[in-house]
Formats: structure tokens, C-alpha cells, sequence
């Protein structure tokens, strides 16, 4: 890992990455107005596309409106709370909307790219949900537009802001953990038949579609692997292709890492988590979605003894913090702590990890 990608990651540490949010709620009242930032989506196609809500909700924001073409999604969605009372229009209706600075990019993955490519084109911040479509040269292309216009590309991998992640961060920051030589992570669940055949679409299979957001994680501590090796299996007894049982082994030159994600485990929400593992220290983040922490020391640093320990967390609630984090970036109150650079690397050894090309 090199000097340049660790600072990108260590910048977002401690309660850098979660305070701000809960001093301005404690000094709402002493604070000045600040302008909402217009903002709108377009697709619902997308895992994730209910995530609008945390925006509709947050007095940072304006939803101006959204836009989906597909007929058959736009009627499903309709009547979904979330959408309620929104307008619907064009995607051309929408980049042209008067003061409209961000757009969140949740269509089918198949147009995720084409889409965030035509908005920073309209000169908008976008937020992309994951993962960074198949195209790593476009995604380099988009990614290159927006640094040139100073525009905000944030991916939405939906650990970056958990706070757990952001105390190994601090961890990390400190030198507590010493030098990190192992890392392990695995997100996993089990899939319904349906399910499985929409994601049979894409030959990157369950690495694709959940591993991207642990290996964010795991470049994130990492930085840009020497090699990735991927292992791909069809396990499972139905006959639909899907590639569900994967690991991918990235190796480093003091180091190394696993990444794990299957269709088919039971519980499997229970048991994702992230291991890092340093001459120092360990520390364990299970499950990840509601985390709790089990942290080993070789000696006391800062009010964490020696030897094991557990930690407990405020339960977290998904996109809050990247909400509000793209926010004050779009503000010119911050820089991002996620930089294109690190962005390009995950995408690059996603790709790698899933067996598909990266120059296509």
C-alpha cells in the first residue's frame, strides 16, 4: 500500500467521518439556515434505489424529482411510499432543472455508468450505486470528466460511513494494529430462485453483486494489490448458472487478503464481516450491517486495554452519514475522503476478483 492511497483512506477516521452530523443536530438551533441542495434520481431499477427516503428526510436536501423510462418499473414504483408525491419527468427534464446540483445515479447496474457519464456531462455531482458497471476505461472516463470539472463522484458502498469501519480507521490512523499483514472479509446471504436468475445476468456473479462492497473495505486498508486471484463456482443445484460461491485472494508484498461472498449461506447477514489483522493488534467487525466489534491488543492504547476486548455501537442506519457527507462536500465545506484514485483501484480488482476483462 503506498503512501498516497493510505492517506486517501485514513483521512475519514475517528469521529471525523460521524460527529459532525451529531454536533449539528445538538446546535440546530444556533445554526444559520443553510441552502438545500437540489437533488434528484434517476432509476428505480436498482437494489437500492429506495435510499431516496434518507434524502427526502434530510433537511440538506430538495428532491426535485425522478425520473424512470421503464414503464413497468415507473408504475411498480408509484405506489411505493417512497416515491409518493414526487414528480416524475424526463431524464432531459431533470439535468435541465434550474439549480439542480446532484443527481443519484440507482437504475439497473447494466446503466448505471451510461447514466452517471450523461450526468457529470450536464455538469452534476453524482452519486453511483454499486458496483461501477462493467467498463473500467468508461468508468475512468467518467471519473476523469468529474475531477476536471470539480464534481464529486461518491459510490455508494454502504460500509464507508459504518462506525465501526470508521473506528478501524482511526485504529489504523494511530498505528495501533502495527502492520497489517492479513486481512479476511465475506458478505453473504441467500439468494430466492428469483432473485438468482436476475443476478445470473451478470457473469460476475454474487462477487459482483455483494462482494464490491467488502473489497471496497479491504482496498481501503490495503491499497492496489500486486495480484488478485479469483476462484468461481456454480454450487448450488439449480440450474441457473448463477456464479454463487466465490472467493478472490488479493496478495501484497507483507500481506494478504480473502474476499468472500456466496448466494447460499444461511444467516449469512449474521456472519459478514472484516478481519484486520496487524503485528500489533486485531480487529474483528461482526456482523457488519449492525456491527460490533472484538478488538485484541498487544497493549494498551489510548482507553482500550490489552488483550481482547468487545465494543458496541448506536445502532446504524445505512446512507445517513453519505447523505450528509455529500453534503458538506458539495457545500465546499470538505474534500471527499474516498479520492478517484482509490475508487478506480476497487473497481479495477472487483473486475479481477470476478474474472472479467478490464479493458473492455
Amino acid at each position: 500500500m503506498n503512501e498516497h492511497q493510505r492517506r486517501d483512506f485514513l483521512k475519514a477516521v475517528g469521529a471525523g467521518a460521524v460527529l459532525p452530523n451529531l454536533l449539528a443536530a445538538g446546535n440546530a438551533d444556533t445554526q444559520p439556515a443553510r441552502h438545500r441542495i437540489k437533488i434528484g434520481q434517476i432509476g428505480v431499477g436498482h437494489a437500492h434505489a429506495s435510499k431516496l427516503s434518507v434524502y427526502r428526510a434530510s433537511a440538506d436536501y430538495e428532491v426535485v424529482g425522478i425520473v424512470e423510462p421503464d414503464a413497468a418499473l415507473r408504475k411498480q414504483a408509484q405506489s411505493r411510499e417512497v416515491y409518493r408525491g414526487l414528480r416524475w419527468m424526463s431524464q432531459k427534464q431533470l439535468l435541465g432543472t434550474p439549480g439542480l446540483q446532484a443527481v443519484l445515479v440507482e437504475t439497473r447496474v447494466g446503466d448505471l455508468l451510461r447514466t452517471a457519464e450523461a450526468c457529470v456531462n450536464a455538469r452534476k455531482h453524482v452519486h453511483i450505486d454499486k458496483p461501477a458497471g462493467q467498463s473500467l476505461p468508461q468508468f475512468r472516463r467518467i471519473l476523469a470528466a468529474a475531477t476536471k470539472q470539480k464534481l464529486l463522484v461518491q459510490m455508494g458502498y454502504m460500509f464507508r460511513y459504518n462506525p465501526a469501519v470508521v473506528l478501524l480507521r482511526d485504529f489504523l490512523r494511530q498505528g495501533w494494529l502495527g502492520e497489517v499483514f492479513e486481512v479476511h472479509a465475506v458478505m453473504s446471504k441467500v439468494v430466492d430462485p428469483a432473485g438468482r436468475r436476475r443476478l445470473a445476468d451478470f457473469r460476475g456473479g454474487m462477487m459482483f453483486e455483494l462482494g464490491c462492497h467488502i473489497l471496497d473495505l479491504v482496498i481501503g486498508v490495503l491499497g492496489r494489490p500486486r495480484e488478485v486471484t479469483a476462484f468461481a463456482q456454480h454450487a448450488s443445484r439449480l440450474d441457473d448458472q448463477l456464479t454463487d460461491n466465490m472467493l478472490a485472494v488479493l496478495s501484497y508484498p507483507r500481506a494478504t487478503a480473502t474476499v468472500r461472498s456466496s448466494a447460499m449461506e444461511v444467516e449469512g447477514v449474521q456472519r459478514r464481516h472484516l478481519v484486520v489483522c496487524g503485528t500489533e493488534g486485531t480487529f474483528h467487525i461482526q456482523p457488519l450491517d449492525n456491527p460490533s466489534a472484538r478488538v485484541a491488543l498487544s497493549r494498551a492504547r489510548g482507553r482500550y486495554k490489552s488483550g481482547y476486548q468487545d465494543i458496541r455501537f448506536p445502532r446504524y442506519h445505512r446512507y445517513v452519514d453519505d447523505a450528509a457527507d455529500m453534503a458538506r462536500i458539495i457545500r465546499g465545506e470538505k474534500t471527499s475522503d474516498f479520492s478517484s484514485a482509490h475508487d478506480l483501484t476497487v473497481q479495477e480488482a472487483l473486475l479481477r476478483s470476478c474474472n472479467l476483462p478490464i479493458n473492455t
